[in-house]
């Protein structure tokens, strides 16, 4: 699974983890081309729309099981992402790879909730055979071709990921 991104602002890049409570992905919504930082999941005993967590099974999503939340289709603006699995035998070690987003392509998203609550949650599949070591779930990748209105990432610093 996506544990983590790598996204850029200012010239500068930015890694943000899913752990981190302030995690945030610059998202561009498919329907309007509108841009802007959403808050990543929702963590254990945090308020927010959806479930916990940072991913939608794409079987579950195909299957009707997110449709109650009335989800937006959002794409993740990001450069690279972070797969991994804890190490066995050394605890609190994590075996975890970065992962290039090829041009012209973005995560797959859902988007839940409004205001305060608004959440992304990114999209995830079966990964290709030679990431199947290090984790059970993969981002889905979209090809993109809508033009963000806003720098997507300009919320970085209100969100304190800054």
């Amino acid at each position: 699974m996506c544990s983590g991104i790598e996204a850029r602002h200012n010239g500068r890049v930015y890694k943000v983890i899913f752990e981190s409570t302030n995690a945030a992905i610059p998202v561009t919504f498919a329907d309007t081309g509108e841009s802007r930082l959403i808050k990543w999941g929702r963590r254990k005993k945090e308020a927010g729309a959806g479930p916990q967590g940072g991913w939608a099974r794409l079987s579950t999503i195909e299957s009707g099981g997110w449709t109650y939340l009335q989800p937006r289709r959002g794409y993740g603006m990001i450069d690279r992402f972070m797969v991994g699995r804890a190490s066995p035998g050394l605890t609190g070690r994590r075996l975890s790879q970065w992962v290039e987003v090829p041009k012209g392509e973005a995560l797959e998203c859902l988007v839940v909730g409004e205001g305060e609550q608004e959440r992304v949650f990114i999209v995830t599949t079966i990964p290709p055979e030679k990431y199947r070591k290090l984790n059970d779930k993969w981002p889905v990748l979209a090809k993109v071709e809508v033009a963000p209105s806003t720098d997507p990432a300009q919320g970085l610093q209100d969100l304190g990921v800054v």
